[in-house]
């Protein structure tokens, strides 16, 4: 075939598919009339043969058609000029996007006959429909939803978009700019309008326009689905990252003036060019309304508490010599929830004075509309006898005087056992110095390391135990380095054999010291380590742990080895004064534990104190009875839901309730009523719950779920109860347990305003505790009987 430069042709190859499985190839001349011809919807009539080429593009140079997944197989077709023969009846045939070039095409005048397997000559068959040549391929990208092409001169097109008006560079000549600019102008917020209007309907820009038909858009054909970002498009708001910065200093305790540090104003300038960086004074105030905001959350939360609330109070120096007074507020929610905030952080100009630690309560109470709600006070530190009356005088006046006052605990529990655990290391304190150079010796070489791992293999010591150095400000560290090096002491006895420069090896004396010392750590060590769980535990948890230290060192001291009475006689003594500081309160909270109640406690007193057990007996039962009837005497005031419960409810009523009331209170009277007819029969509710048996001893047992579900039997003794189960052992938080220095606060924070001070850390310790109040595991315990 001889190809004509004069003409451009191409040639329209067409499979067609008979009903007898017979394939027949159609090849139609195309004439173009353009340098680029595009037909779409092409339709061929011929003796009730229906042919439709669709979206077929025409090259204007000389092109070879080269069909595409099509199999022809031999078939006799001819065609003449006027009319077209194929065999099937009846048939549609439509060719979808295929680009096809005749590079040889010989035009003939007459009706041509199609061999099989050649190409064909053609004229323009008669019929044919061609499309307008101006009119082009319809565009798929998604940006030109927004923009329109326009032509500027000769040869040159830019792209317009619609919304703000810009044009971009499109096409100059035959060079094609492409479509990234005009997305990025659309994706990446730069347009304004879209800007404006992503924010208003926070919608993707890669999004596809909602379109509504009309009357005449009916049947239109599916509409073509448009792809949307991996990634939905988030406007830039500079309030919201303003936020986040107040968010990250308060959570991380990062300096205020951070914002103000080159390094940090550049690596914000980098990820965000359009963001201000805001001044200390600026984020200062955003820290503060951070505060204020979850303030807000947390008093709503108060006001709707049931019960009575419990504070603790952790004096805090600082090197201007003034103090600052950690108050910390436990309570049980209206869902008998257990929660634990740090209320106020309040300055104290003269923290040694009888009257520091009553003006952080008395301030406490004020601030949160608390008075009248005080339950108990845990305090961290020994107190000067004007202080406690201080103390009791403000319970007495803002709280009725549960218990003459000994619902005060002088004695903080993580601090108390921090006190005896360094007064037996200083016992002991020449063979912790040698177990601690021991350690270092193996520890800071790798050499000396390797040395004494392969002895530890040569003699077959089965301890899992590492060696690792102590923390002089955290007990436990020295506790875990004891416990660790006395169970690879053979290696230590052994190292001097295979590295002469190992000098100090502790005798069998000071490893047998090591031992007791730590048999009776780890007593302190395990009930301290419960205050280190992110679940708050109940008070009569540690009564469990409390009485069986206190018999275990009563026994120990009684001891007649040397050894042992040097250790524990300082600690059963020291010990012992803990506990009868708080036996008490933690005796009347395990026999709100319907495992226990009062079983446990007479059990305990008799090993602890033998033939003088009944008097401490008696005394705890003439407590609960005492305190059991302040609570029916003096019953809670409503909290505001319960008042609206009532309000509520009086309306319903004389609205037609069933039960109308002349006063318009309901059955509010009725309560009134039954309340002051039945006070004498209240009086035995806990009578009756100290008769019934005591339930099955499961280690995993929510005691509060218990009296949360057992209220409506015993309503007057589940208030005492929540209010006993929540009060505090401690006044510090879980990572500062095995604190053995007090705390300080840092020269930067006491440069800060006392305002600002009590925003952070009240906010942080808000934000960290949503998260860690969601816990309701059980916490699992062994019991001693």
């Amino acid at each position: 075939m001889e190809a004509s430069a004069e003409n451009n042709h191409q040639l329209v190859s067409v499979e067609t598919q008979p009903d007898d499985a017979e394939m027949h190839t159609v090849s139609v001349e195309l004439q173009p009339t353009s340098d680029e011809l595009q037909s779409n919807g092409v339709e061929l009539q011929t003796n009730g043969v229906e042919l439709q080429t669709t979206n077929v593009e025409m090259q204007p140079a000389s092109l070879e058609m080269q069909p595409t997944n099509l199999e022809m197989e031999p078939a006799n077709i001819e065609m003449q000029t006027a009319s077209l023969e194929i065999p099937p009846a009846h048939l549609e045939m439509q060719l979808t996007n295929f680009e096809m070039h005749s590079p040889n095409m010989e035009i003939q005048e007459a009706g041509l006959e199609l061999q099989p397997g050649s190409n064909v000559d053609m004229q323009m068959p008669l019929g044919i429909e061609t499309q307008p040549p101006s009119k082009r391929r319809k565009k798929k990208s998604i940006v030109w939803e927004h923009f329109t092409i326009e032509n500027v001169g000769a040869g040159c097109r830019r792209a317009c978009c619609k919304q703000c008006k810009q044009s971009f560079a499109y096409s100059t000549g035959s060079k094609v700019a492409g479509t990234s600019h005009l997305k990025r102008h659309i994706a990446k917020g730069t347009c304004p309008v879209v800007l404006r209007n992503q924010e208003n309907s926070q919608l993707s820009p890669y999004s596809a326009p909602s379109k509504v038909g009309g009357p005449g858009r009916l049947n239109d054909a599916p509409k073509r689905r448009y792809r949307t970002a991996s990634v939905p498009y988030f406007a830039f708001d500079s309030d919201r990252c303003r936020h986040e910065i107040a968010r990250m200093i308060i959570m991380h305790n990062y300096p205020l003036h951070i914002v103000e540090h080159p390094g940090f104003i550049a690596f914000v300038k980098n990820l965000q060019p359009r963001f201000d960086m805001v001044s200390f004074n600026t984020v200062q105030g955003d820290c503060v309304a951070t505060y204020l905001r979850e303030k807000q959350t947390l008093q709503r939360l108060l006001e709707g508490i049931p019960g009575r609330i419990c504070l603790t109070l952790d004096l805090w120096t600082s090197s201007q010599t003034v103090g600052y007074v950690f108050v910390t507020g436990q309570f049980i929610d209206s869902e008998w929830k257990m929660h634990r905030k740090i209320l106020n952080v309040i300055m104290e100009p003269y923290p040694e004075s009888d009257s520091a630690f009553s003006h952080s309560v008395a301030a406490c109470l004020s601030d949160w509309n608390m008075d009248g709600r005080l339950i108990s006070l845990t305090i961290n530190q020994s107190l000067t006898d004007a202080a406690v009356d201080n103390l009791k005088a403000l319970l007495s006046v803002k709280n009725p005087n549960l218990l003459g006052g000994q619902l005060l605990l002088g004695n903080c529990l993580a601090r108390s056992f921090s006190s005896i655990a360094q007064e037996a290391l200083r016992g002991a304190q020449e063979t912790v110095k040698k177990v601690r150079n021991s350690v270092k010796y193996v520890k800071t070489s790798e050499s000396h390391e390797e040395k004494f791992l392969e002895l530890k293999q040569q003699l077959q010591v089965p301890s899992a135990k590492s060696l690792a150095l102590d923390d002089q400000t955290q007990w436990n560290t020295t506790y875990e380095m004891l416990l660790g090096a006395s169970e690879l002491k053979e290696v230590f006895s052994c190292l001097d054999t295979s590295d002469p420069d190992y000098k100090e090896a502790p005798s069998m004396e000071d490893w047998k010291l090591v031992e007791t010392l730590t048999t009776y750590l780890k007593l302190l060590f395990d009930t301290a380590t419960l205050l280190t769980t992110p679940v708050i535990p109940t008070t009569d948890t540690f009564f469990h742990e409390i009485w069986k230290i206190q018999l275990e060192l009563a026994r120990a001291a009684s001891i007649e080895d040397p050894i042992i009475s040097s250790i524990t006689r300082p600690l059963q003594a020291n010990f012992d004064k803990y506990w009868k500081s708080c036996c008490l309160i933690l005796a009347i909270a395990v026999v709100m534990d319907p495992r226990f109640k009062m079983k446990l406690v007479e059990f305990s007193f008799n090993k602890i104190y033998g033939d003088e057990a009944a008097a401490y007996i008696k005394s705890v039962e003439d407590g609960i009875h005492e305190l059991f009837n302040e609570y029916v005497q003096l019953p809670l005031p409503l909290t505001p839901t319960y008042v609206d419960e009532i309000n509520g409810a009086s309306i319903k009523q004389e609205d037609g309730g069933p039960f109308p009331s002349s006063n318009g209170l309901g059955l509010t009277d009725f309560d009134v009523y039954i309340m002051e007819s039945t006070s004498q029969q209240s009086k035995s509710e806990l009578d009756q719950y100290l008769e019934e048996s005591l339930l099955p001893r499961v280690h995993e047992f929510d005691v509060i779920g218990w009296w949360k579900l057992n209220k409506s039997k015993y309503p007057t003794l589940s208030k005492m109860a929540r209010d006993m189960l929540s009060v505090p052992v401690s006044t510090v938080g879980p990572d500062l347990v095995f604190d053995t220095v007090g705390k300080e606060m840092d020269r930067y924070r006491c440069s800060l305003r006392p305002e600002t001070v009590e925003a952070l850390i009240c906010a942080k310790d808000w934000l960290q505790r949503d998260m860690a109040e969601a816990l309701t595991v059980p916490i699992k315990m062994d019991f001693p009987i």
